[in-house]
């Protein structure tokens, strides 16, 4: 005989076995609940002072018996849904209110959560009788954020209650099916993008339109963001629980199928989301990480972002093989082998360890090149900036190059170097960079150590702006925090404020001219052109100043208007 779920410490023998007894009784699959069973549940529920309830199949059969309090019924695990997006739980939860009450927020969040095909709740009269019945079922027809996920009724008694549960539920998962035939098919996943305000409801709504910007990059189509306002991160759900249980209706309500937070979780953190959700989970910093292994091309390119993806997962393994006895030490303690868990540890160490090795040799032969450049004392600009800044659009335009330009963030990730010539027979390389972002990924700066050494050998940094973006301010402070982490802090810079032309008035503009002035930088559109040339004779005077020889041969850059 199942077992009795729930609240029963303080119950009497006999009142078990009557509870026990239940999983004997049988319901027609035509009707929600029998008159006899519905007095067995209220009687049991008056004398016992507690909600009891059962979960009944679509044939008729009780597959758990529970009981809770006065107040609230708490329903077992009950596993993953059926395999569809489409489809009920095959359940219909059937229990007992002391009070004369409608049905409360927990059977709705029960109901919507775990997908059942209804909930009835029998009101317990005192004399033991079943009284008023409260229903709800899902609504496949609710739309817009705030609309309810459900819809209730109410009859005065069992015998009047006209409901067929089954025939109900295959209407609902027919209409589910329906509204889910003429949906958009997403490339990575179809998510709701959650934040929260720590230090202010700007700096998270740019955070947040950043991290749209990130998923739209990794091909996730982003059917919602929500931001929740909070003195601090929940250490469990990183929101609140009554959030995440809006979140996790409207998720159901879009069928989404994929969690994406706007900050770094835990391995617990992601562990009790993904529980209680039943969807996929992921961070800012697995976003981006999926973002390089998309647009990696190189090999070292590659050997990077996997020596980060290694990095990161490397603490959230966690799973366990229940099969092996965990290694313990001392006499008595002795498994017969290593877990799974271990096992996959120590693999993932030893492949860190060799993508190490591998990139340490990259970095090695890097090392020969720059000191080939140092010989033939060619001055070397590289150019740095937030992702998708337009930087290898500069780096094309001044070298009539064909690097990969997209609209996306962190389109480029491998280094470009090209020799740039100067009237005046003098000629520079220049280099482009992988973009920076606000709380890049730290598995990434260690990663990539080996392309941004680059960095370290060169006379000028061309720092580019985008001018259009209303929180440039915050970028240029993310990308000199990130050049001060990696000691770049005293390297000369001249800031390239870029896409002035999306700008009011244009390159030549007020507002252009404003933000150029304010920093000392330079107002340009590298994809028009526009403000070339006094970037091209600001170069060359910051060179000169530092005592460049600038003589190598090499490429010619063509302009309208060369400078004099």
């Amino acid at each position: 005989m199942p077992a009795i779920r729930g609240n029963i410490l303080g119950l009497k023998p006999s009142q078990l076995k009557r509870l026990e007894a239940t999983y004997r009784r049988r319901v027609l699959p035509g009707e929600v609940v029998s008159p006899e069973l519905a007095r067995h549940l209220t009687e049991l529920s008056v004398e016992t002072g507690r909600q009891v309830g059962v979960l009944i199949t679509r044939r008729g059969d009780i597959e758990h018996v529970m009981v809770g309090d006065a107040f609230q019924l708490e329903l077992p695990e009950l596993g993953r849904l059926r395999a569809g997006d489409t489809r009920l739980r095959g359940l219909r939860l059937v229990h007992t209110h002391l009070k004369d009450e409608p049905l409360t927020p927990d059977d709705l969040t029960d109901l919507v959560l775990l997908r059942l095909d209804l909930v009835c709740a029998i009101v317990a009269q005192p004399e033991g009788l079943p009284g008023k019945v409260y229903l709800g079922q899902l609504d496949p027809d609710a739309t817009g954020p705030r609309a309810k996920f459900w819809k209730t009724q109410m009859a005065p008694d069992i015998r009047a209650l006209d409901v067929d549960p089954v025939a109900v539920a295959e209407e609902l998962e027919a209409a589910f099916g329906r509204a889910t035939a003429g949906r958009e098919v997403a490339v990575q996943g179809r998510a709701l993008l959650i934040g929260v305000a720590l230090e202010g409801r700007g700096v998270a709504e740019a955070s947040m339109a950043e991290l749209e910007e990130l998923a739209r990059t990794a091909g996730i189509q982003v059917l919602d963001t929500s931001i929740q306002t909070r003195n601090q991160i929940d250490p469990r759900y990183v929101i609140g629980r009554g959030k995440l249980e809006e979140l996790n209706l409207r998720a159901m309500q879009l069928f989404a199928d994929l969690l994406v937070f706007d900050h770094d979780l835990t391995p617990a953190q992601a562990r009790h989301l993904a529980d209680q959700t039943q969807l996929k989970v992921l961070d800012r910093t697995q976003l981006i990480l999926d973002i390089f292994a998309q647009h990696a091309h190189s090999a070292e390119g590659r050997l990077q972002v996997e020596l980060a993806q290694l990095r990161y997962r490397l603490p959230r393994l966690a799973q366990r093989d229940e099969g092996l006895s965990r290694l313990m030490g001392g006499i008595g303690g002795r498994g017969p082998g290593e877990t799974k868990l271990e096992v996959d540890r120590r693999r993932v160490r030893d492949r860190i360890n060799m993508l190490e090795k591998r990139i340490d040799a990259l970095s090695a032969s890097r090392q020969v090149r720059r000191q080939q450049r140092v010989r033939h004392d060619v001055p070397i600009l590289s150019i740095v900036g937030y992702t998708n800044a337009g930087k290898s659009t500069l780096l094309n335009h001044l070298t009539d190059s064909d690097v990969v330009v997209e609209n996306k963030l962190f389109a480029t990730l491998d280094p470009s170097s090209r020799r740039l010539r100067f009237p005046r027979d003098r000629e520079v390389i220049i280099t482009d960079t992988v973009g920076f972002i606000r709380a890049l990924p730290r598995t990434l700066v260690s990663a990539f150590r080996a392309t941004l050494e680059e960095l370290t050998d060169a006379d000028l940094l061309l720092h580019v702006v985008d001018a259009s973006d209303p929180a440039y301010p915050l970028q240029i402070e993310a990308v000199e925090r990130i050049l001060r982490d990696l000691d770049l802090h005293e390297v000369p810079r001249l800031l390239v404020f870029n896409k002035c032309d999306l700008l009011e008035g244009g390159v030549g503009g007020h507002s252009a001219h404003v933000n150029a002035q304010s920093r000392h930088g330079i107002a340009i559109s590298a994809q028009t052109g526009e403000g070339m040339t006094d970037l091209l004779l600001r170069i060359e005077e910051l060179l000169w100043q530092e005592g460049k020889s600038l003589t190598a041969s090499g490429q010619s850059f063509q302009q309208e208007h060369p400078p004099h």
